[in-house]
């Protein structure tokens, strides 16, 4: 009886993988601009005007907008909804004329503050007079309206089946759809491609560990390579002797 080599695990030593990466040819400047890609878009302006001074990298986009956009997201996560819409109207006067699910979400979203502060009576008025319309338009918006208005059939919200549209995030959902449309807006990426990368690493290895033990990363906080304890009842071979 044959052993299936599919059943065959390399086992690959720090030592072997440490000497693979390095032949991994990387720019720096590809790291400094995956960096910079990441500050701009979460809107960390001070940490990116600082990476820009000591790595000499000059970024085309005008870091002095990101205070602007930093302001209207903070809006939203407060739950100031009129301010922030004023300010969208200010920076960009057109943008929520052009996205209307998106200017839907920012009225949803006031009527949730409403709801959240017990003003049953301007919640239903506010959604006669500025959301209804937009469901007439845009039947699809309609379920999410609905779903809004059934927080007023409960005396606590908190007890409602409903009750995550009062937590801090949805707000935080609305504001990120919000900052993600003023980037796209200026030409710039809706999310930073980081988070991406960490993703395809998670998934890359779970691929991985199907075919060799390997010193893999278990903390993307804390990035450091950790060697694998054999599997119980696997069978393996080492990288040398899966090459002769």
């Amino acid at each position: 009886m044959t052993t299936s080599s599919s059943n065959l695990k390399q086992n690959i030593g720090l030592e072997e993988w440490e000497g693979k990466m390095a032949e991994v040819p990387i720019a720096k400047s590809d790291l400094n601009q995956l960096i910079m890609n990441y500050l701009i878009i979460e809107g960390y302006k001070d940490a990116a005007e600082k990476f820009s001074e000591e790595s000499g990298l000059h970024s085309s986009v005008d870091l002095g907008s990101i205070d602007e956009r930093m302001q209207i997201r903070v809006a939203v996560q407060n739950g100031d909804i009129k301010t922030a819409i004023e300010r969208v109207n200010d920076l960009n006067p057109d943008l929520l004329d052009t996205d209307p699910r998106l200017y839907f979400h920012l009225q949803q979203q006031h009527l949730i503050e409403l709801i959240r502060q017990g003003k049953a009576e301007e919640a239903l008025e506010f959604a006669q007079d500025e959301l209804a319309p937009h469901g007439e338009e845009h039947p699809e918006l309609l379920r999410e309206l609905e779903k809004t208005m059934a927080l007023l059939a409960f005396d606590a919200s908190t007890r409602s089946p409903l009750a995550e549209l009062l937590d801090f995030a949805h707000r935080q959902k609305t504001a990120n759809e919000l900052n993600a449309a003023l980037l796209a807006a200026h030409s710039q990426p809706r999310e930073p491609k980081l988070p991406a990368l960490l993703q395809l690493l998670a998934w890359t290895q779970e691929q991985l560990d199907e075919k060799a033990s390997y010193p893999r990363i278990n903390n993307i906080v804390n990035p450091v390579l950790e060697e694998q304890t054999p599997q119980s009842g696997a069978k393996e071979t080492t990288a040398s002797s899966s090459r002769t």
